[in-house]
């Protein structure tokens, strides 16, 4: 076999099978059908996307933690989820906390609004504390375990060997997701340059908070 024949062959190797293709289409599809929804992680996307405040490591952390669980659920991680009701119950309890306690802090702010600025940095969250938030939000819900880890790590394995395509694919669409709403957010912003914008949005996302952490906790107590 020539030079040339080997390179040729070895290009054909590394082009993804149509199988694959669709593997990773469908988990493209699947992906974005649990993320986009009204939850606490993507309101908190959108608020710093309006305040253009740390967006990209909002959006890493929200990006790479689904790709960490989407990982660890087509590895084979599911089946621990699905065993142990246990370790749920102990997530959710400490999530529902975590809810309650972000869903009091957004309806204080709801009573005090105030309007973005178009200059200077008063007010601005430490980068640490946003961070600290991003990572509460995600890995303190026990959805994004059953949603990332027990369906999509489930689902993977009717894909055989393309499993990884479709995990693939699913944590691609993350990314889009979480980039347009951090980013895109800033469409908005002549509409919350009033406070009485933020007063609507730090209600319905206190709602939100407390509705979810009320859900959680009936729902692991039961």
């Amino acid at each position: 076999m020539s030079d040339a024949d080997g390179r040729r062959l070895a290009t054909v190797r590394h082009v993804p099978s149509t199988a694959a293709l669709l593997a990773a289409a469908s988990g493209l599809g699947l992906g974005l059908s649990l993320i986009v929804a009204i939850g606490a992680q993507n309101a908190f996307v959108l608020r710093q996307g309006l305040r253009a405040e740390h967006v990209g490591a909002v959006v890493a952390v929200c990006t790479a933690s689904d790709a960490v669980l989407i990982a660890a659920g087509v590895g084979g991680a599911g089946a621990l989820v699905t065993r142990e009701p246990a370790v749920l119950r102990v997530v959710g309890l400490a999530g529902a906390a975590f809810l309650f306690g972000y869903g009091a802090l957004a309806a204080r702010r709801a009573l005090r609004p105030a309007g973005l600025v178009a200059t200077g940095t008063g007010g601005r969250t430490a980068l640490a504390a946003t961070v600290v938030t991003c990572l509460g939000l995600t890995w303190l819900n026990p959805h994004v375990y059953l949603d990332t880890v027990a369906l999509l790590g489930t689902l993977s394995g009717t894909y055989g060997s393309d499993r990884w395509a479709f995990g693939a694919g699913a944590a691609l669409g993350s990314l889009l997701w979480f980039t347009g709403l951090g980013y895109g957010a800033r469409l908005l912003r002549p509409v919350f340059a009033r406070p009485a914008a933020w007063r609507v949005l730090d209600t319905i996302i206190a709602a939100v908070m407390v509705a979810l952490a009320v859900s959680l906790a009936l729902r692991v107590l039961r």
